[in-house]
């Protein structure tokens, strides 16, 4: 990748959102970019070719990559956005479900990347985004489960990079914090949920909907996409806005019983 010509980007769920936005800043810095989305859209959307994927099968992954390499003959960039949220009590998920969160957030991540691998390798350079998320390292009530399958990309993430270096291939995690998508209105609600957790999970909905409000507009997550891709000496991590780069702070500096009590009072939780 350079300047002039950074070369051909990948964006996983690009509909909407993180994914959209990522998608057009990329194309706007000089990329060709494809984008995919789990039902068929348009072909062409704001110059970003979009292509049919559910990144929850094996084949439909392995076609839309083929695809790719048919139309531009490589892949410098692949970002990996698609995914889904899940709101509600731990337990209040059955193991069916939280095996169906995981096969979008994990799995589908680990799928994309294995099909592109062969072709950066061939290449001798490649870089991949992987989204996660402050619940990739913070802990997260009333979502558990979602804040597991970030943290399982966290650990995925970093441990890939290492794999490979040797082969010219880097891998950085971008790290939002509350964005104003459609993710609220499209979160899953629990498949078997109990009484006991209706108040909490309440207030919890009503603090998750003012902070949303508050949060960061989806260009800023893309532009962090940018800079992770673009970077000369890529790091690990990369905080996605303001409040992204606060709670990485304090999680990393301020004592862990600090923290704790800080953020229960944040999300109105008894102490």
């Amino acid at each position: 990748m350079n300047k002039i010509n950074p070369g051909v980007a990948l964006v996983t769920g690009a509909s909407s959102g993180i994914g959209r936005a990522t998608a057009n800043t990329l194309r706007n810095a000089g990329f060709h970019v494809f984008g995919t989305s789990r039902r068929t859209a348009s072909k062409q959307s704001d110059g970003v070719t979009m292509l049919t994927c559910d990144v929850t099968d094996d084949a439909s992954v392995a076609k839309m990559v083929d695809d790719v390499l048919a139309k531009a003959g490589r892949i410098d960039l692949l970002v990996n956005n698609a995914g889904m949220g899940l709101f509600g009590g731990a337990e209040e998920s059955s193991t069916a479900q939280a095996q169906a969160l995981f096969d979008v957030n994990v799995f589908g991540v680990l799928r994309v990347t294995n099909a592109v691998l062969p072709a950066m390798r061939r290449q001798g350079k490649g870089r991949i985004v992987n989204l996660s998320s402050v619940q990739g390292f913070i802990p997260a009530p009333y979502f558990a489960l979602y804040s597991s399958t970030k943290h399982a990309i966290e650990g995925y993430s970093e441990s890939l990079d290492h794999e490979l270096r040797p082969f010219g291939i880097r891998v950085s995690l971008v790290e939002p914090a509350y964005t104003r998508t459609s993710f609220e209105d499209n979160l899953a609600a629990p498949d078997q949920s109990l009484e006991i957790y209706d108040s909490a999970r309440a207030g919890m909905t009503a603090s998750v909907r003012k902070s949303m409000e508050k949060g960061d507009a989806p260009e800023v997550v893309a532009k962090t996409v940018l800079a992770a891709a673009t970077d000369p000496a890529p790091k690990k991590r990369y905080a996605a806005g303001k409040m992204a780069r606060q709670v990485s702070f304090l999680r990393r500096f301020v004592p862990a019983s600090a923290f704790d009590k800080s953020l229960r009072k944040q999300l109105g939780l008894p102490a």
